[in-house]
């Protein structure tokens, strides 16, 4: 295996976000293991996207089994090939819809991490406006005698802005969306922070009411919890038409609306996200991506899950033959991740010691036949019968190698042979429901 090349920042990272049972936002593709099937589909889609059609996608799996950790991977992928990106946990206070302005708190949270290849933090709004007018202004420069201080220049400059505000215009709240660029270009231009914050506020959806909005921007209308998705797709058209490829949203931990209670909620939910799925699979959005995050309970449970729904159901059930074949199929509206092979897991416990020693600076000091050991005596102490996942494993062999490291005088076989050495799992030591489970996923 060829030696690791990784930053002393990337390692730390990794280390520190593994060892608190969260995927890390950076150097996951060094510990990417046995998901190339998966990654090479969705990838398949960035191309789709790029290209102008929309893609949809369902990522399922159990806890621990890799979803938000296939997530991180294509959120990172689609920004180094030139993608705008959002992400956003849902929670009780973070849904699709509802009658607190859920889905409206969950947009806000999509604009707030917005990020590119030269923002990928987040926050990167500002960025993308800015530098498309610079970018407008250089354009200018070039094409005309012009300079920044001279008269017409910044007429010629709106007028390329106009030009790209009427490709959005014809979509639905594309002509208020079109006048709030425009004023964020005056405010740009006349150095007015006031209307600048008004364009950055409007667009994060931030305004209460229409009047204050209509006082502060001239415009009609606000971003709510009944219009905020169309405002995805107005978005995803206009970084398209500036030179980004297009937009991509990644939603986790979807569970949060199988658990919501009341069943008319609940439903209203899914109704909202088979509208996307519907928009999105019938090319009525451009240059729009969005995955989904979800356990086999969200999608399956016929009371509460999406399977609840005929539409759904039709819409997401494996075909007959992929059942009676035994296969995986990876180009359908549903990703499936199954459980790592033994020999996969291996592979990646490998890859964590060479990371762990790399990032404190010492000798690789654990072999394969203990690595092995290692996986078997979890196996053993779980039972044969426990799906084993990387997400119930990564953390204590991040644990074990931590302890060796501040301990050596201490013996591998003995820590891990110990009869204190319980693995933990999501939510099985607590005796709970894994679906209310804090969730690890790898």
């Amino acid at each position: 295996m060829a030696k690791l090349k990784i930053s002393k920042k990337i390692s730390t990272a990794l280390i520190n976000s593994l060892s608190a049972g969260v995927v890390p936002r950076v150097g996951v593709e060094h510990i990417a293991v046995g998901r190339e099937q998966e990654l090479k589909s969705l990838s398949q889609n960035l191309d789709d996207i790029a290209e102008g059609v929309a893609a949809f996608r369902f990522i399922i799996g159990n806890y621990g089994s890799g979803k938000s950790f296939i997530l991180q991977m294509i959120r990172n992928r689609a920004m180094e090939e030139g993608f705008v990106v959002a992400d956003a946990d849902l929670s009780s206070e973070r849904r699709l819809a509802g009658s607190n302005h859920e889905g409206l708190a969950t947009y806000r949270e999509l604009m707030s991490h917005l990020a590119t290849k030269t923002r990928p933090d987040g926050g990167a709004l500002v960025s993308i406006l800015e530098g498309w007018i610079n970018k407008i202004q250089q354009e200018v420069v070039k094409e005309s005698s012009l300079r920044p201080n001279d008269d017409g220049f910044d007429d010629q400059v709106e007028a390329k802005i106009r030009e790209v505000v009427q490709y959005i215009e014809d979509l639905v709240h594309g002509f208020d969306f079109g006048n709030v660029i425009i004023a964020y270009w005056r405010g740009y231009r006349l150095d007015d922070d006031e209307l600048k914050n008004a364009a950055m506020r409007w667009l994060r959806g931030e305004f209460a009411t229409k009047t204050e909005a209509r006082t502060a921007l001239g415009v009609r209308v606000i971003i709510d919890d009944d219009s905020w998705y169309d405002y995805i797709k107005l978005i995803a058209k206009f970084v398209a038409e500036i030179g980004y490829k297009g937009l991509l949203i990644l939603v986790d931990e979807a569970i949060n609306l199988y658990q919501i209670t009341p069943t008319v909620t609940r439903e209203k939910n899914y109704h909202r996200l088979l509208a996307m799925f519907n928009d999105t699979m019938q090319c009525k959005a451009e240059h729009l991506g969005i995955f989904i995050g979800g356990t086999t309970k969200f999608l399956e449970d016929p009371n509460r899950g999406l399977f609840a729904d005929q539409a759904w159901r039709r819409r997401t059930k494996e075909s007959r033959f992929v059942t009676q074949a035994g296969v995986q199929e990876y180009m359908g509206p549903v990703i499936r991740l199954n459980p790592l092979s033994e020999a996969e897991i291996l592979t990646l416990l490998q890859r964590l010691t060479e990371i762990h020693g790399l990032n404190f600076g010492y000798e690789k000091i654990l072999t394969n036949r203990e690595l092995q050991d290692f996986v078997k005596e979890i196996v053993n102490r779980l039972g044969a019968e426990a799906l084993l996942t990387p997400g119930e494993i990564v953390r204590d062999f991040i644990s074990v190698l931590n302890i060796l490291y501040q301990n050596p005088g201490l013996a591998f076989s003995e820590l891990i042979h110990d009869s204190k050495f319980k693995p933990t799992t999501a939510g099985k030591d607590a005796g709970i429901d894994e679906d209310n489970a804090a969730e690890f996923t790898l």
